[in-house]
């Protein structure tokens, strides 16, 4: 489960991502790669779960005392 600080900041960061493709701020491939990681910002922030970070070993999780 992640913590409320990373869903907050990884729903600001999909939106300020989708808005500058949105607004053509970003064109070409950089369009793209900002698109796809813009969803993948909302998607991850929205379902609380991040399918990398098993891969990578990290865990966000607090410890319970």
């Amino acid at each position: 489960m992640t913590s409320l600080n990373e869903i907050i900041v990884g729903v600001v960061i999909g939106i300020i991502l989708l808005y500058a493709v949105a607004t053509g701020m970003v064109q070409g491939i950089a369009m793209y790669i900002a698109g796809i990681l813009g969803l993948m910002m909302l998607v991850t922030a929205a379902l609380g779960y991040c399918p990398l970070y098993p891969v990578m070993e990290i865990d966000t999780a607090t410890k319970q005392k």
